[in-house]
């Protein structure tokens, strides 16, 4: 993927091989490239049913009558549910506000939703049996923008809400409102010399994984039901399911299957409600499955936006001000919306220094499909504004845009909108200085002496469009700030549960985690942890379930933070415990037990001079240590409501990126040649892995720019299929060279910082940069479509 720099290994200690900073082969990666990995979707239960679910063909419509008679005929078929059958007690479901229902009941809100679930032999015959349900639909007007879910006679489609967010609203389809204000912007906007203004749109981007929505639940015979299944959150999918199943949460046990990707669209739930009150009526295993028209339904997007900036300069390029109005469409359902909608406000003004700002996001119920989490959620939207924003102003001033950013970027102790100082390194300008500097990709590759073009390295590719002719290059550049760990308050916490013994003669170390493993590599990282604190060579990852405590949502890129900061801990617990067994045993033999800095390396226990003092076999005589602890960051707090201040964030991670592209401005195709990246990473703690997602990052922001949009018309998705919905490719994705720097975060394990994100804020951006470079089209919205740039 480029030329790329990878750290340097920096394992403590002696080095225990395979220790934090080596990049250390991924457990799992063999059995995926090779095919034998298990998904969720490979269940397989020897008498298991198969689940289907029958879904809303329209965008918002009342129910007048649900009719299972035909589908209960259908041979094969065990089970038809519908709203009817919930059981007694709670219907509805949600991350935070409870409004999302089981089954749908007099009326659905958007299109796809569940209505009905069938249980059968053979899941054709379930798919059959749904289609004979007949629900009598009366269509309702549909709520699908601003101006109809503000409307002075807009539909209300959550009249009876209750939650902490409905008395901070002035129109009951805002699910969340934030404002941040700071500072005076009437005078700092006198300052100005030179005021440019945009208005900018993102579209509803998917999460596109390619493992669809799937588990397996098993009724007990306690009366509960073990769920296998694929999610972010395992804890988090139980609060959610037992309630509705009128179990107590220790009747509902769940463990996590193998997960083909998530990036969010996992953290709410889909199939595991339903799978379990199939399974607990039926009194089978039921298994479900989504193809991938039903996953675009079943699973939340990103929410798309439209945003309005103003921002001031002086005649030398220093930032006066900045106002805002951010508007993300949360869909039908909550979700995650109102933690968006905090993102995307306190990261409105970029990574620059900003003393004068007013900023309000709010987050919009409508009849749309509902959107919440996904990989940069709230600040890539406001990333793609304030970036195209920077170039304007640069534009204006008629300066570098590189050099405009780095004089206005913010750095260690710079005081945020949100009055919140930032308290680590802050390399923004330093990011920029690198990727800037790197070496340019040659122009017109696909010439070669002699030769025919090359049309695979040309806009169009082997669909033969040109030979060069029409072609223009630009370059572009951007660079993002996104918050780690979760925000405003939220007692964000890991569990991680270490045991160490002797088994033949090797010391060994279990590792215990309910962390969900989605593809980020957290469990190569955990047993890195292990081997750096206990100096063992053999680390095993239990599998994740709900017997050991939470370790929250694999999002937000926080696990190698929060879970590894858990098992860190957990594990130097265990090494201190060992420590004082060898103190009672064998202090009175050698001074250095008592005197000298004691570690565990290679299986024994040394002076930090190298000396041997015992063996762990010595020490443990066939004891086991086992110790389960929980493990928090610093505490954040909410943003005040009217004017959004407040110590919203533990820690920020920035990235900067160069964007190099090629532009048939004829037919209006863009060929991505180049998408460098810089990025701060604190420590990194596997190099490789590191790299992997700043490249995965980077691509998935690459996309939004240029291909990906689910198209919704009046509440209706158009292209629920990999057919209609393009994702890159290899063919699509460009060398991606990235260059790491490593600032450690004194406040965080090891100096790390949360990498996963960054990298997909400012690759949109700097893509759309570069296309604007080669066709002078100002391009306000995202993903640039061939009619943007052809006129057509």
């Amino acid at each position: 993927m480029g030329a790329t720099r990878i750290p340097t290994a920096l394992t403590q200690g002696s080095g225990t091989k395979g220790g934090i900073g080596e990049s250390t082969l991924r457990p799992d990666g063999t059995l995926k490239v090779t095919g034998e990995f298990a998904y969720s979707s490979d269940l397989w239960h020897e008498d298991m049913l198969w689940g289907h679910t029958l879904r809303s063909p329209h965008a918002h419509a009342e129910i007048r009558s649900v009719d299972i008679t035909e589908a209960l005929r259908q041979p094969g078929v065990y089970a038809v549910l519908t709203y009817d059958d919930l059981p007694t007690g709670t219907k509805h479901y949600g991350l935070e506000i409870q409004d999302t229902p089981v089954l749908a009941h007099g009326r659905v809100r958007h299109h796809g939703e569940p209505v009905a679930l069938v249980a059968a032999d053979h899941p054709e015959t379930a798919r059959r049996a749904a289609a004979k349900i007949v629900v009598d639909y009366a269509e309702l007007p549909v709520v699908h923008d601003e101006a109809t879910a503000l409307a002075e006679d807009a539909p209300l489609l959550h009249p009876d809400r209750d939650d902490d967010h409905a008395a901070h609203v002035t129109h009951p389809n805002i699910v969340h409102r934030q404002p941040i204000l700071r500072g005076d912007v009437a005078s700092a906007r006198a300052r100005a010399d030179v005021i440019v203004t945009g208005e900018y749109e993102v579209g509803m981007q998917d999460q596109a994984f390619l493992g669809p929505e799937s588990g397996l639940a098993v009724p007990a015979e306690d009366g509960g039901v073990d769920l296998y299944v694929a999610t972010q959150w395992l804890h988090s999918d139980r609060r959610q399911i037992a309630p509705v199943l009128g179990l107590p949460e220790d009747k509902v046990r769940m463990t996590l299957s193998g997960v083909g990707g998530a990036f969010g669209g996992r953290e709410d739930l889909s199939m595991q409600i339903h799978a379990c009150l199939l399974a607990l009526r039926t009194g089978k295993p039921v298994k479900m499955v989504y193809d991938r028209f039903e996953s675009f339904f079943g699973h939340v997007h990103r929410h798309p936006a439209t945003l309005r900036y103003e921002h001031g300069a002086t005649r030398d390029g220093r930032l006066t001000h900045m106002t805002c109005r951010i508007v993300l469409d949360g869909g039908a359902y909550a979700s995650a919306t109102p933690a968006v909608v905090g993102n995307a406000s306190s990261l409105a003004a970029g990574p620059y220094v900003l003393d004068d700002v007013e900023i309000e996001a709010v987050g919009l119920y409508t009849n749309n499909p509902p959107c919440g989490a996904m990989r940069g959620f709230g600040a890539v939207q406001a990333c793609f504004a304030y970036e195209a924003q920077m170039d304007k102003l640069a534009a204006e001033l008629d300066m570098d845009a590189v050099e405009f950013r780095r004089l206005n970027a913010m750095s260690q102790g710079t005081v945020l909108p949100t009055g919140q100082a930032v308290d680590s390194p802050a390399p923004v300008a330093e990011l920029l200085r690198r990727v800037k500097a790197m070496p340019l990709p040659p122009e017109k590759q696909w010439e070669s002496a002699g030769e025919t073009a090359d049309v695979r390295a040309l806009p169009g590719g082997l669909s033969n469009t040109t030979h060069g002719e029409g072609v223009v290059r630009g370059v572009g550049y951007a660079v993002g700030i996104k918050n780690v760990g979760f925000s405003e308050g939220f007692d964000d916490y890991s569990t991680a549960r270490v045991r160490l013994e002797v088994v033949g003669g090797e010391p060994v170390a279990v590792v215990y985690t309910a962390m969900a493993e989605v593809g980020q590599g957290g469990v190569t990282v955990h047993a890195q942890i292990a081997r750096t604190e206990l100096g063992v060579t053999q680390v095993t990852i239990h599998p994740a379930d709900t017997r050991v405590g939470s370790a929250g949502s694999t999002s937000a890129s926080r696990q190698t933070y929060v879970t590894g900061g858990a098992v860190k801990n957990s594990c130097e617990a265990v090494r201190e415990k060992v420590l004082e067994a060898g103190r009672r045993k064998f202090g009175t033999y050698h001074p250095a037990w008592a005197t000298a800095e004691l570690l565990l390396e290679g299986g024994k226990v040394v002076t930090d001079g190298g000396e041997v003092l015992a063996s762990l076999a010595d020490v443990l005589e066939g004891e086991a240590v086992d110790i389960e602890l929980e493990w928090r960051h610093r505490p954040t707090e909410a943003f005040d409501l009217r004017t959004g201040q407040g110590q919203g964030h533990v820690q920020y991670s920035f990235a900067a990126h160069r964007a190099v592209v090629e532009v048939d401005t004829e037919l209006g195709l863009v060929k991505v040649i180049e998408l460098a990246c810089a990025q701060d990473v604190g420590k990194a703690l596997n190099p490789l892995s590191v790299i992997g997602q700043i490249q995965g990052g980077t691509t998935q922001g690459l996309g939004l720019a240029v291909m990906e949009e689910i198209v919704v018309t009046h509440g209706k998705v158009r292209n629920p299929s990999f057919t209609d919905y393009l994702i890159p490719t290899i063919l699509d994705t460009p060398t991606i060279p990235v260059d790491v720097l490593e600032l450690a975060d004194e406040h965080a394990p090891y100096g790390l910082r949360g990498a996963g994100e960054a990298p997909t804020l400012s690759s949109t951006p700097a893509v759309v940069a570069a296309i604007r470079a080669a066709t002078g089209l100002p391009l306000k919205r995202v993903p640039v479509r061939p009619e943007h740039l052809t006129g057509s």
